[in-house]
C-alpha cells in the first residue's frame, strides 16, 4: 500500500498563488461549489482575518489547505472561529489529508484558548471531529442540520452565526 509523505505546516509568504490554485482545483468538481472559495480564502488573508492557515505538502508542493477565521454569535465575537474553507487537491483527495490538516487545526485553535470552532458544512463529514448540530446556530437560511458547532469546553453556540466579512461580501455579491 502507498504511504503518502506529507507534513503539516503553517501558511509562509509566498504560498498565497498556490494556495488560490489549490483552491480553485479542490472546488471546482463539486457540485456544491459557487466558486467563491478561492476569493475568500485571498479575501480572508487581506483583512488579516487568517486566524489560523495550515498547508498540507508534499514533494510535489502545496496539496492542502485550511483556514480559520474570527466569528460573531448573538453579536458577539466571544473566542469562537469559523472553519473553512478546507482544501485538498483532487488527485489527493479521500487520502485523510483534510482529516489531518483538522485536526491540526483544532488542536492549534485549542491552544489558543478559544472557546470553539464552527463550520457550515456536511454534518457526515464533520461529525467525526466532535461537531454537532442542535438547531441553536443558524447562518442567512442555511438548513439547521448543516450550520455545526464544537466547543473546546462547556460553551455552546446560541444565535446568528455572522462569519468573516470575506465570507459575507461572497454570499451578497451579484
Amino acid at each position: 500500500m502507498y504511504k503518502l509523505r506529507m507534513n503539516i505546516r503553517s501558511e509562509r509568504g509566498g504560498d498565497e498563488p498556490a494556495i488560490h490554485e489549490l483552491t480553485l482545483k479542490a472546488f471546482e468538481p463539486m457540485p456544491y461549489s459557487d466558486g467563491s472559495e478561492a476569493p475568500i480564502a485571498d479575501q480572508l488573508r487581506k483583512d488579516g482575518d487568517l486566524t489560523i492557515s495550515l498547508v498540507a505538502t508534499n514533494e510535489t508542493g502545496i496539496i492542502g489547505h485550511l483556514a480559520f477565521s474570527p466569528v460573531a454569535i448573538g453579536g458577539e465575537h466571544g473566542g469562537w472561529y469559523g472553519l473553512g474553507p478546507v482544501s485538498v487537491h483532487p488527485d489527493f483527495q479521500k487520502l485523510g489529508i483534510g482529516s489531518k490538516l483538522i485536526n491540526e487545526g483544532l488542536l492549534q485553535l485549542e491552544a489558543l484558548k478559544a472557546v470553539g470552532c464552527v463550520l457550515v458544512g456536511n454534518p457526515d463529514f464533520y461529525r467525526r471531529f466532535g461537531f454537532r448540530s442542535d438547531g441553536n446556530l443558524t447562518y442567512a437560511d442555511v438548513p439547521h442540520q448543516y450550520i455545526q458547532w464544537l466547543s473546546f469546553g462547556s460553551h455552546s453556540a446560541r444565535g446568528v452565526l455572522k462569519l468573516a466579512p470575506a465570507f459575507e461580501q461572497q454570499l451578497h455579491r451579484e
